[in-house]
């Protein structure tokens, strides 16, 4: 069972765990991102262009399941604009032990927060805002993948 969704409702992740508990595993592994209050933060908008944002988390979403024995994973993340507080992405994998589990839970998480074809904007209480840049320390996390 692979599972993507990109959407602006929020979600449960209880219940996304649920799902994948569900499967008969022995092993399940989540993530879930939060916006987080930094330097005055009152929100992130994030926009994306649909058919390509669905398609390269699909195509990720199967490529951990090529390289990992899952029963299945879960990967959720929202656009729109979000407040501080509010989730932001889910990622859950089940496998029949531990370690596939979350070896592809880090591993779909890395690849989402370097590739995944989001524009992020910051705003600020004072009402302005800035793109969000990329991270080397994020490239170097993704790279140990390759």
């Amino acid at each position: 069972m692979i599972r993507v969704a990109v959407q602006a409702e929020g979600f449960d992740p209880g219940a996304e765990l649920t799902a994948l508990e569900a499967l008969g595993g022995g092993g399940i592994a989540s993530f879930t991102g939060i916006v987080r209050a930094d330097d005055g933060l009152e929100a992130l908008h994030l926009d994306h262009y649909p058919a390509m944002t669905q398609a390269q988390l699909e195509k990720v979403a199967g490529e951990a399941g090529s390289r990992w024995p899952l029963l299945g994973l879960t990967i959720i993340h929202r656009f729109g604009t979000l407040k501080v507080g509010e989730r932001i992405v889910f990622v859950g994998t089940a496998s029949e032990s531990r370690v596939p589990a979350l070896e592809a839970c880090a591993f779909l998480i890395d690849w989402l927060k370097v590739a995944a074809p989001f524009w992020k904007r910051e705003i600020r209480a004072d009402g302005s805002g800035q793109w969000v840049e990329a991270k080397a320390v994020d490239d170097v996390r993704a790279g140990r993948w390759k």
